[in-house]
């Protein structure tokens, strides 16, 4: 063949090549491009889930003293942090009033007490005698009864402590005029204290005695505080929709009465579970990827999070999976990684104890979107669930993401309030 038929065959044949490759590009586009897909990492690690509220900082025992009438103040002691007795006199109000009504039942009385001592005497005479010296007698006992009852009223303007403890608080100074709707001390023992929690009403039958919490205080914010649930008040209350829930703090906690915490009660937990962004499951089911391609494995979704999910099936640790996940690819599609979202490595793992601790660490929380690094705030909302590889600083984590994901959820009602009040309109 000459040379000049082979430079034709072979110009044919490169033409027929391109052909076949802008065939099978239209045909195949996913095989020359796959489409570009965002991943995470399967992790192992402690779990829980956990019931957010709002409390105060309480003593278990305290009551406060409220004027009986209203008067002006003439005797207040100095006795803030100072340890009292029951009865102890706290404060006096005015009872120059009472005072001389006393003084004028007592000679009253003593006039009745001479008539009837007078009519004692003569009492066998007749029958009219006899007849006075009833009445005189009756006369005095309620003269008496008058004075005993003045009395009490004299007593009630003297304020006393309720019980045996410590003045918590005072408030008022002398000469103010106060009545009942005023609180001049707070008195009870300051040890051992507590936090009372408004909890939802669709959550208080999570809620059981002896779950442990952790608590939130701007006061001590680099601090994870702890309290155990000791009390569950039986009726809630229908206007606020909520139930009060005590829990008991330990004696050596830096919380002082009055200040308010945010609680996050830990109702269910696991010390070990494989946790996924809560975008990486659709349908009961992950899309991981493997070998470049997509494979579609059928998981059940255990405790949900805000931001992240633990799922059971056959998905072992480390496993990419999409995330979010992809309902447009179907399984064997060939895809590109743009980023895998791999949490930082935890410290070596310590002996896992017969009660774990739930709490999450920041460093083991997958992120939570396309291209989110791991960090802290995968923990859930009122109810959510937290993740968390070591203890250190777990209860940090915990707190400061079931926060975060309570304060979306109010968003999210709020945005849908709008969109109902809108249309209304």
């Amino acid at each position: 063949m000459s040379s000049r038929g082979i430079v034709w065959s072979g110009s044919v044949l490169a033409v027929l090549a391109i052909a076949a490759v802008a065939g099978a590009y239209l045909i195949y586009p996913d095989f020359f491009h796959p489409p570009t897909v965002t991943t995470a990492v399967a992790i192992r690690a402690p779990v829980s889930e956990a019931i957010y509220g709002t409390g105060t900082v309480e003593p278990e025992r305290w009551a406060k003293v409220v004027p009986v009438q209203r008067r002006r103040l003439v005797e207040l002691c100095r006795c803030e942090g100072q340890a009292v007795k029951a009865g102890q006199v706290l404060g006096r109000q005015d009872d120059a009033e009472e005072r001389s009504a006393l003084n004028q039942l007592e000679i009253n009385n003593e006039q009745l007490e001479r008539d009837l001592n007078r009519a004692l005497r003569d009492r066998d005479k007749s029958e009219a005698t006899k007849t006075e010296y009833e009445q005189r007698s009756t006369q005095f006992e309620e003269s008496k009864s008058r004075i005993n009852a003045q009395k009490v009223r004299l007593d009630a303007l003297v304020l006393r402590a309720p019980l045996d403890g410590m003045v918590l608080r005072r408030d008022g100074e002398v000469g103010e005029i106060v009545g009942p709707t005023d609180v001049l001390f707070w008195v009870g023992p300051p040890a051992p204290m507590q936090v009372v929690a408004e909890i939802n009403e669709e959550e208080i039958t999570r809620i059981a005695v002896g779950q442990k919490a952790f608590l939130r205080s701007e006061a001590f914010s680099t601090q994870a505080l702890r309290a155990t649930v000791s009390q569950i008040t039986p009726k809630g209350d229908p206007t606020r929709k909520t139930f009060r829930v005590y829990l008991l703090l330990p004696r050596d906690t830096p919380l002082r009465i009055g200040m308010t915490v945010e609680v996050n009660i830990i109702y269910r937990e696991k010390t070990a579970a494989i946790v996924v962004p809560n975008e990486a499951v659709s349908g009961n089911a992950v899309q991981v990827v493997s070998n470049g391609k997509v494979e579609r494995v059928p998981v059940t979704v255990g405790i949900r999070g805000s931001r992240n999910v633990e799922i059971i099936g056959n998905v072992p640790k480390d496993t990419t999976v999409l995330s979010p996940a992809r309902a447009d690819l179907a399984d064997g599609t060939r895809v590109r990684v743009e980023n895998v979202n791999v949490p930082a490595k935890p410290a070596p793992e310590p002996a896992v104890d017969a009660t774990p601790d739930p709490s999450p660490t920041p460093s083991s929380t997958p992120g939570s979107g396309p291209g989110a690094s791991p960090g802290p705030g995968a923990a859930l909302d009122r109810n959510s669930a937290t993740v968390a590889t070591s203890s250190v600083d777990a209860d940090n984590a915990v707190i400061s993401s079931a926060i975060s994901a309570h304060v979306d959820s109010v968003v999210n009602d709020a945005r849908r309030n709008v969109g109902k009040y809108s249309a209304t309109r």
